[in-house]
């Protein structure tokens, strides 16, 4: 919790830490450094300095000397839980620790700089230099927003809810906006790209060429099935005969078994496109909100359109297809006829694929090749023609595998439990192992778009879909193997020739199916759009109740006003400001390599700092020279977990002078300069107490009460 507010960047960090115990393990110094590793915003406070064991203080901690940091500490003194029991007020508080500072012979020299007043006087100096530098940025923050939304709020300055005018001219405004924004998701547009899926006449697109080729190519790729139907058709026309010339029934008759399968998948083609033209207009009418009984009545009347011309265009579309088959022109020009039949029976799938040619790349997932089975991984696929392969980037530089396209087939594969990813499965149907000791490799793709998109390569490169053959186990050797060599030439011959034809009418019908479909459905839609919708509107319902406000609406536009006055309210008050207040610069760095050490969890031993260390103001620096006083005694060395204070005895100096003043108050008395001093090495066994100076005696401090008392 405490790290959740020490964490901003614009939080000063008091690290408070009780004199009475070990400084250099303070959990609020380390805590402080973890977030503040140059000390810039880190202000150490020292408190319960009246309640340490006699002989000692925190002078050095106070004077930065001991343990430094980049801002130093203050020392203060609260009220004790007597002090709350018996009612002491602040006032008296406060004065009772300026007294305490100024009467202790340790910190009388610094009691200006000690003390809450003091603490408050530091705080507010560094607020007020916050405010001066996030200002400037604050301003240019605040005119970004304001100018953000006054192209909004210029449309509310003078807005009227009940003004028939303004109603009319909204109504006008928002049905033309809809009809552009309409066309622009269908036609296609420079401005408001979406980057992120594919919506409005790029999804139409891909339904025309990539998934009603792909219902088309699935209706026809079972081989077993139309040889058992032709042979079937050859000696039902025959009947009690043996034929010996190939009947051109028997290829009307399965022609047209044929073309009558192509109803399903443009039918299919037709629902899909409509779909899709359904949520492109409600997309478009997210922008009338505002208005709820508008939206309401708008997808109403469209929707109502876009089912009157789904109608017609099924009609027109079984219409072409019962035109192929009313008749069967053997005279078009790409038809092979009877004579090239039989030659072409093993050359048609060969030219119908340009060896090498790659028809698609792109990322997949497989999920059962990695060491542990279950696992997945990605990579980078090339499809051609004749092969399938895998890489490890789309550089194409390091190949993994190639799979050959021979005998492999497609199968849906239900997803895992705890997948997202959609899986199709290859495999071999003569059960080989397609991939090492696999027999199937499962392709993940992020969509059903993607596997659908997939799959339609597939079936371009001559890769099918599994079928269940349940029915064909019982009699297809029988009726298929069983037949005499010439009705078997008769049948390669009829397959040929259908093959041929139905290839014929399929590129018929993909070129036509996208050009009905623009043409009796979207196009008039947009039509309808741009030019009858706002008439429909006017006679659904009268215009007070279509363009009557949300409860949102209403909400959003006080909002947005409230929020453009707050800004320029609080701009003109930035104005106002004067930035010209005194800055305080920031102090000088400080050697806490004691802080970084203390945080790993071990406790330096704490030595007193040479005299070239960075003083507070208003303390002279030392001047190298003899001490004036007892050397001082450096203390034993620390265990690595704790840190012991060392007592600090009672400093000689002029103390009598201060005492014999009778003016407790007063300016305290200058002190000198302290010289630098290297402690000498001591001996282990001695005594840790300080020896008195040759030829100078021991000053004690007197015990009875002082006149402040």
């Amino acid at each position: 919790m405490i790290l959740q507010f020490i964490s901003r960047e614009s939080s000063l960090i008091l690290a408070v830490t009780p004199a009475n115990m070990d400084l250099a393990n303070s959990d609020a110094l380390k805590m402080a450094k973890e977030v503040d590793p140059q000390g810039l915003r880190t202000i150490g406070v020292i408190t319960k300095l009246d309640l340490m064991d006699e002989g000692t203080d925190a002078r050095d901690v106070l004077e930065n000397k001991l343990l430094p940091l980049r801002r130093g500490y203050i020392g203060v003194v609260n009220r004790s839980q007597k002090d709350i029991d018996g009612k002491k007020d602040i006032r008296a508080a406060l004065a009772a620790e300026r007294k305490f500072f100024l009467s202790h012979p340790a910190y009388r020299h610094m009691a200006d700089r000690m003390g809450t007043p003091h603490l408050q006087k530091l705080l507010n100096q560094q607020l007020t230099n916050h405010i001066r530098e996030t200002l400037p940025s604050l301003r240019s923050k605040l005119q970004s927003q304001l100018l953000s939304l006054e192209k909004e709020v210029e449309e509310y300055k003078n807005f009227r809810p009940d003004d028939p005018t303004r109603k009319t001219k909204a109504l006008l405004q928002m049905v033309q906006q809809f009809a552009v924004d309409f066309e622009k998701r269908i036609e296609g547009s420079g401005d408001q790209v979406d980057t992120l899926e594919l919506s409005g006449g790029a999804r139409i697109n891909r339904i025309f060429h990539e998934r009603f080729p792909f219902e088309l190519v699935k209706m026809e790729f079972d081989e077993k099935d139309l040889r058992r139907e032709i042979s079937y058709a050859i000696k039902n026309i025959h009947g009690v005969r043996t034929g010996l010339f190939t009947p051109d029934l028997a290829f009307e008759a399965i022609v047209k078994k044929q073309l009558v399968k192509l109803k399903e998948p443009c039918l299919k083609c037709v629902d899909l496109v409509i779909q899709e033209l359904i949520n492109t207009f409600r997309q478009c009418t997210s922008k009338l909100g505002s208005y709820p009984r508008l939206r309401e009545e708008t997808e109403r009347i469209v929707t109502t359109y876009i089912r009157e011309r789904e109608g017609k265009t099924k009609d027109q579309i079984l219409l072409l297809i019962d035109i192929e088959l009313s008749y069967i022109n053997t005279n078009h020009e790409d038809f092979i006829g009877f004579a090239n039949a039989q030659q072409r029976s093993t050359q048609a799938n060969k030219k119908r694929a340009i060896p090498n040619q790659v028809i698609r790349r792109g990322w997949l997932t497989i999920n059962n090749i990695s060491i542990m089975k279950g696992g997945s991984k990605e990579y980078w696929f090339v499809l051609t023609a004749e092969s399938l392969s895998w890489y490890k980037d789309e550089e194409e530089k390091e190949k993994k595998y190639m799979l050959p396209l021979d005998n492999l087939k497609i199968r849906d594969v239900e997803k895992g439990f705890m997948s997202n990813k959609h899986v199709f499965g290859i495999f071999n149907t003569e059960q080989r192992n397609v991939y090492k000791d696999l027999r199937q490799i499962e392709l993940a793709c992020d969509s059903q778009e993607d596997v659908d998109s997939w799959k339609a390569s597939f079936l371009r490169a001559g890769v099918y879909p599994e079928k269940d053959q349940v029915e064909n186990e019982e009699g297809s050797q029988e009726n298929t193997f069983s037949m005499d060599p010439q009705l078997e030439r008769q049948v390669e011959t009829i397959r040929n020739l259908v093959d041929s034809y139905v290839g014929i009418i399929n590129k018929s019908i993909r070129d036509l199916m996208p050009k009905t479909i623009m043409h009796l459905m979207i196009n008039n839609t947009k039509d309808f759009i741009h030019s009858e919708l706002l008439a429909y509107l006017y006679s659904s319902a009268d215009q007070n109740s279509l363009m009557e406000e949300s409860a949102d609406q209403a909400q959003r536009r006080d909002d947005m006003l409230r929020m453009y006055h707050a800004l320029k309210e609080a701009l003109n008050i930035i104005g106002d400001i004067s930035t010209s207040t005194i800055s305080t610069p920031v102090p000088p760095p400080v050697d806490d390599t004691w802080l970084q050490s203390g945080s790993s969890g071990h406790s330096p031993t704490p030595q007193r700092r040479p005299a070239s260390t960075v003083l507070p103001p208003g303390r002279p620096p030392a001047v190298r020279g003899p001490m004036p006083g007892p050397p001082l005694i450096p203390m034993p060395a620390a265990g690595p977990s704790s840190f012991v204070a060392p007592p600090i005895p009672s400093r000689p100096g002029p103390q009598g002078a201060f005492v014999a003043n009778n003016d407790p108050f007063s300016a305290p008395p200058l002190i000198p300069s302290r010289p630098a001093r290297v402690p000498p090495g001591i001996p282990p066994g001695v005594p840790r107490r300080p020896p008195a100076a040759p030829n100078r005696p021991t000053i004690i401090r007197p015990a009875e009460p002082s006149l402040l008392d």
